[in-house]
């Protein structure tokens, strides 16, 4: 399965790729979305033609992303909230599947704790997926988001699993 991460945000939109196969994870691609332009319209549509390319190179099978949270600045949760908007519309118009995962399950499922700092989430990232170069931040973040999907993916997929067994 490969898993493409998403980790919304209107200046820079971080983006990673992972193949799944069972327990073990392997890296393919990450990086960072940055808009472009004056307006809101068209920095969507700047992340919405760079995201979209990233979904054309890479074939992900399924997709993930982060869940906003509400900070005191209600104008900039809502410009978040549109760049999440572009975040679940491109993979939806490839139609994949997309998970939605709260910040704190992403940390607690890659750190061990909800919690935790950036630069953990970082650390784990790099020592899970071995020789990776993070592109920033908000990339590693992205990585983390996929895990977080492959993780739980797997799970559902045993469980299934075990309900089929049942049935027959």
């Amino acid at each position: 399965m490969r898993v493409l991460g998403i980790d919304p945000g209107l200046r820079n939109m971080g983006w990673g790729v992972i193949d799944a196969q069972g327990s073990r994870l392997s890296h393919v691609a990450n990086g960072i979305c940055h808009s472009v332009g004056q307006d809101l319209a068209a920095r969507l549509l700047s992340l919405h033609e760079q995201l979209s390319a990233v979904v054309a190179r890479f074939g992900p099978d399924e997709a993930a992303i982060e869940q906003t949270f509400v900070n005191k600045d209600g104008a900039g949760t809502l410009k978040l909230g549109q760049a999440r908007g572009i975040a679940l519309l491109v993979p939806a118009q490839a139609g994949l599947p997309v998970g939605e995962y709260a910040p704190n399950k992403v940390k607690k499922t890659i750190v061990g704790a909800g919690h935790a700092e950036k630069q953990q989430v970082e650390y784990m990232v790099k020592l899970q997926l071995p020789g990776v170069v993070i592109h920033g931040a908000d990339a590693a973040d992205a990585l983390a988001i996929a895990m977080c999907h492959a993780h739980y993916a797997r799970a559902g997929a045993g469980y299934a699993a075990a309900v089929r067994r049942a049935r027959a």
